[in-house]
């Protein structure tokens, strides 16, 4: 296995070189004589012999056709060869039609100069081809490859499989297929047998499988819940296959395959929307949507876009996200329905030429200061734009005959610990207050965090992973509510067009999730293992930060309603004037920019706001 397993001596290539062109030489003699050489040509076979070998020869150490390493021969290296056959060929015809103008007698005939050549040429190219491939095949076969289960068996299974063979068949080996479908299960596809999924755990456990990868695009997020949690106790990695459609030209690449990210594992079944009643409510209308450039306002923007409204204004002050969104609207084929206008919503005078201009009829009021700890340090901020910025729009929508008028709030303001809850509980207050004008229908949407929103810990933890740690959670009992950023938004509408004005609907966020155990799934789904590649640490409860968050206020029931993961809070009624006079006297305090003086106002106008951890826990004393 010299050959093979180190570098040949360029001496024995060149002797197997000249013994394959002696090869070649007997051959074409015995083709071009059908295996029975007359004895005139058998007398000067010796020489023939001695004389094309003399000359390859002169040819090999001329052309250099020995000097490459054999098992790394390539294209460059049979064009090489070939050519230094050729030109010896074409030598022995020219000293063949020499001879014959001599001695009236070739020596070589032509027709064996032909056969020669070409068997030389398979012969030379050939043995290098072959010494190559089993090369190749003895490398791949010395490396131990990673064990990979593809869950599914339909054709992104298989395409599965084929780009792992295409593009990673040195590295990785698929050793089964893992389905639900009993009429399948036990045969094979393309030699691989396929399990049940009753199979899985021991497959795991017995074969050291590396990775798993999950081509079925419909799975429920339980059972992706249920493979992932059982691979990553066996040590394997998580992978999904994307959809067809981002497929390179309907082609599956290995680069493809991505990890699992948290939020699949925590997604819950598609929301099917009341698509008719919300295309009545926006079809043909001019709709704003404040905080366009954010997170849940962006995702708005996107949905609202399928049902074909007059004209979309996408209003934020954010410039850089805003273009982001304004590019994304266009490349789409939306530039003759959007609108971008860059406006702070704290400026009323510039928010009243907007409305006199585009005249919207129906508003989704999505902008807001919601980073906790940093409006805890920020009062006057949270109060101008979440407060009065919320005031300032309502107010313009009243003022321009607006049909609807939704909110979008946070579990934040629901028995508020923090600056930043209290103050989006004021907005919402305000809100359906106003209702009671039966002008425009004031509708408020509250839930709780949204993945990979700004300012969400998920792309916060990523961002730790990627540094090498260590994970931050404030508490090791914190628990949140989540749902993904389209999952919110699609409420979001369904709830507004649902909503007969002065409604505070309530979204089913499902189970709370543990921080903690958020931290360590996504360690684990990153492929490392807790506390000896990364480590958690615990940085205290932050300013204004709570345990637990609510989706009820104290003493709010909630009621159903057609949609299962909507209710109604029945919220307690407050008057439109004291709500009016209250935010007057704000609105004075605000002027001196007194933090407390503010906090104690907001205390004021929301009973149940009770600071924690905060430096205006001292106001709750006095109460």
């Amino acid at each position: 296995m010299s050959l093979l397993s180190s570098r040949t001596p360029r001496w024995i290539i060149f002797l197997l070189d000249i013994f394959i062109a002696l090869c070649a030489m007997v051959l074409a003699y015995l083709l071009r004589f059908n295996f029975s050489i007359p004895q005139p040509d058998l007398s000067y076979f010796p020489f023939v012999i001695l004389y094309s070998l003399a000359f390859k020869a002169i040819g090999f150490v001329l052309g250099k056709t020995y000097s490459g390493l054999i098992r790394y021969s390539g294209f460059k290296d049979a064009q090489r060869i070939v050519l230094v056959l050729f030109l010896v060929s074409i030598f022995f015809s020219i000293t063949n039609l020499l001879s014959f103008n001599h001695s009236q007698k070739f020596y070589i005939p032509f027709s064996i100069i032909v056969i020669d050549f070409i068997a030389s040429v398979f012969g030379l190219v050939g043995i290098r081809i072959i010494i190559n491939t089993i090369y190749l095949e003895f490398k791949q076969r010395a490396k131990i490859k990673s064990r990979v289960i593809i869950i599914g068996a339909a054709e992104t299974a298989i395409a599965s499989k084929r780009a792992i063979e295409r593009d990673g068949g040195s590295k990785y080996r698929v050793i089964a297929f893992v389905d639900d479908n009993k009429k399948i299960i036990g045969n094979k596809i393309e030699g691989i047998k396929i399990f049940s999924y009753s199979d899985l755990n021991t497959l795991l456990t017995k074969q050291k499988v590396a990775q798993v990868i999950i081509s079925i695009q419909n799975l429920s997020s339980n059972k992706k819940n249920e493979i992932t949690e059982m691979s990553i106790a066996n040590g394997a990695r998580v992978l999904t296959v994307p959809p067809v459609t981002s497929w390179i030209n309907g082609e599956l690449s290995i680069k493809q395959i991505k990890k699992v990210k948290v939020e699949e594992l925590l997604e819950r079944e598609p929301i099917v929307l009341n698509n008719k009643k919300i295309e009545s409510q926006l079809s043909g209308k001019v709709v704003l949507i404040s905080g366009a450039a954010g997170s849940i306002g962006s995702e708005m923007v996107r949905q609202i876009a399928k049902f074909k409204p007059q004209k979309m204004i996408l209003l934020d002050n954010a410039e850089s996200n805003l273009y982001e969104i304004e590019m994304e609207m266009l490349e789409a084929g939306y530039s003759q329905i959007i609108e971008v206008v860059i406006c702070d919503i704290r400026n009323v005078e510039r928010l009243s030429k907007v409305f006199k201009h585009f005249n919207p009829k129906v508003i989704y009021h999505a902008a807001a200061y919601k980073h906790v700890p940093m409006m805890e340090n920020n009062p006057t901020e949270a109060i101008m734009v979440n407060v009065f910025g919320t005031r300032n729009l309502a107010d313009l929508a009243i003022k321009n005959n607006a049909d609807y008028f939704v909110m979008v709030s946070t579990d934040k303001a629901v028995n508020p610990t923090n600056v930043m809850g209290a103050s989006k509980r004021i907005a919402e207050i305000y809100c359906q207050s106003l209702n009671s004008l039966n002008k425009t229908k004031f509708i408020t949407t509250r839930f709780g965090n949204v993945f990979d929103s700004n300012g969400s810990v998920i792309p916060r933890f990523r961002k730790q992973i990627e540094n090498g740690g260590p994970l931050t959670v404030t508490h090791p009992d914190i628990t949140r509510f989540f749902m993904t950023i389209s999952e919110a938004s699609q409420l979001v509408l369904e709830a507004g067009s649902m909503g007969n004005g002065g409604e505070v609907f309530v979204f089913d966020m499902g189970k709370p999730v543990k921080i903690l155990d958020l931290a360590k799934k996504m360690i684990k789904l990153s492929g490392l293992e807790l506390d000896r590649d990364i480590k958690i640490t615990f940085s205290g409860l932050r300013p204004g930060e709570k345990l637990f968050e609510e989706l009820l206020v104290t003493g709010e029931n909630s009621i159903p309603t057609h949609h299962t993961k909507i209710l109604i809070a029945k919220v307690i009624s407050n008057d439109l004037e004291k709500i009016k006079l209250q935010l007057d006297e704000l609105s004075v305090i605000l002027a001196n920019q007194n933090n407390f003086q503010l906090v104690k106002k907001m205390k004021e106008i929301v009973p149940e706001y009770i600071s924690n951890n905060s430096v205006f826990e001292e106001l709750d004393a006095t109460k």
